[in-house]
């Protein structure tokens, strides 16, 4: 799929608008594909066109598309019946970048008897220039969005010391799919990444904790220090990987596969291994038992 590549259709009401936009879209290098209709002495459904448009972004056949009408509300209320389509309704340039950066918005929809020719250019533009923000906009944009049957989701860590945000992850990863597979780093694997004196529980254990929460279905110890003889054995539709980084930071790094998607859950403010065990360190209780014995 041609990132470059994106559908426009309209209305009658939109065709001046559109046939505008189109020819600024191929001036900037992108490659615009035109659904019609093409007269605007013909009158027809918004309906019609929104519903060709929809079908080709919720098929992944384009990452993008721009649907044009009066006001663009009956071309945004159609283009969100389908399952994989955020189309957002633009009037004013605020809301183009928000609605990639919060709501990873891959359908514009703009209204022909409000919005100027070079206004929206602007708000074409910042809209296809502005990046999904990721980190916290993730989880809710998940919740939205459409996900196969069958979906194998996969995540891995060392898992030494569950906390809050481990559970939050592992929610987070089983809401995307049907079965969530957890790979764990043995104890050798892990003093690799941690340090000699991880982990503080042994592998058994950790499997065990980690198979008595209900949203894990299977977990799997790994000796690797890379995941990307795991990932290629086991085939997940999508990997979900806790941290800072962004999707495509995470794919470059762990090699992952185009096919399979993978999405970033952001780490959860005051939830820290690390921090639990100093805590645990400077926890002065069991020196008082010790000389009360």
């Amino acid at each position: 799929m041609d990132d470059k590549t994106i559908v426009l259709a309209a209305d009658h009401n939109g065709v001046a608008l559109k046939k505008y936009l189109y020819n600024y879209l191929k001036e900037k290098g992108y490659n615009p594909i035109d659904l019609g209709p093409y007269s605007e002495s013909t009158k027809v459904d918004y309906t019609e066109y929104a519903y060709q448009l929809g079908q080709i972004v919720h098929n992944q056949d384009a990452p993008k598309g721009i649907l044009i009408c009066g006001t663009g509300v009956g071309m945004s209320i159609t283009a969100n019946r389908f399952e994989n389509v955020r189309a957002a309704l633009i009037h004013n340039l605020e809301s183009a970048p928000k609605s990639r950066e919060h709501n990873d918005s891959n359908v514009l929809c703009l209204g022909a008897w409000l919005t100027p020719p070079r206004r929206a250019e602007e708000i074409i533009q910042t809209w296809l220039e502005t990046p999904f923000g990721e980190g916290r906009h993730v989880p809710r944009v998940e919740r939205i969005s459409y996900h196969k049957p069958e979906t194998v989701v996969f995540t891995n860590g060392v898992f030494d010391v569950l906390h809050s945000g481990h559970i939050e992850l592992f929610k987070f990863a089983k809401s995307l799919g049907d079965k969530l597979i957890v790979a764990m780093n043995s104890d050798s694997s892990a003093r690799e990444f941690k340090g000699p004196d991880r982990p503080i529980n042994n592998q058994d254990d950790r499997k065990k904790v980690i198979e008595a929460l209900g949203v894990v279905d299977e977990v799997i110890i790994f000796d690797d220090l890379e995941t990307i003889n795991l990932i290629n054995k086991i085939k997940p539709n999508i990997v979900v990987k806790g941290g800072e980084w962004t999707s495509e930071e995470v794919r470059k790094r762990d090699k992952i596969p185009d096919e399979i998607q993978v999405k970033i859950f952001p780490l959860i403010e005051k939830y820290s291994t690390t921090d639990t065990l100093k805590k645990i360190k400077e926890i002065e209780t069991w020196k008082k038992i010790e000389e009360n014995k």
